[in-house]
């Protein structure tokens, strides 16, 4: 039986028309931070461990405190595991497609729970790129919010690379589609 993987066209449904142009994704320094929170909370039960360790030397020699440490620490590895497993999930399936006819917004909630919102560009009234801080000036990242006449109808690109040049080129494919949709 030959495992067959979804490619970004199956899930968008892309029309026969459309082309992609591109596929944006979170900045890859926007997931340092949970990186850095895993690597410290791997290090907690070495650290606890070592200092019951020294301050109780017979404490973790009783045929039943050793089990219960050694359960209780399989526990919050992969209670840990598990931790990092959903946030890599929801960092690494959260996406947004533009193509020359739409965007489509792919956001992962969770391990099964996904979204996916469509806005066609002929319907883009405004785009807004934010860079708001040091470290998304210094490596150019931020958000880009589209916007329809709607009030219910947006979506923001959250921690893109290039937001402004993302913003510019989106005026100019919403620009292109209007022409096609309205001189048509």
């Amino acid at each position: 039986m030959a495992h067959k993987t979804m490619s970004v066209s199956e899930i968008i449904k892309q029309k026969p028309y459309e082309k992609i142009i591109f596929i944006l994704r979170r900045h890859p320094l926007t997931f340092v931070p949970t990186l850095f929170l895993f690597l410290v909370l791997s290090t907690v039960p070495v650290i606890v461990y070592f200092l019951i360790d020294n301050l109780f030397q017979t404490l973790l020699h009783s045929p039943i405190i050793y089990p219960v440490t050694i359960l209780a620490g399989s526990v919050y590895y992969l209670s840990m595991y598990l931790f990092f497993y959903a946030h890599f999930i929801d960092y690494y399936l959260d996406m947004w497609v533009v193509t020359n006819d739409r965007i489509v917004d792919i956001e992962q909630h969770g391990l099964f729970h996904r979204v996916i919102t469509e806005l066609d560009l002929f319907r883009i009234q405004d785009v807004t790129a934010d860079v708001l801080g040091i470290f998304p000036t210094l490596f150019r990242y931020g958000n880009v919010t589209v916007k329809t006449a709607s009030s219910t109808s947006s979506i923001i690109f959250k921690n893109i690379s290039n937001p402004n040049h993302i913003r510019e080129r989106l005026i100019r494919l919403a620009d292109e589609d209007r022409k096609f949709h309205y001189d048509g």
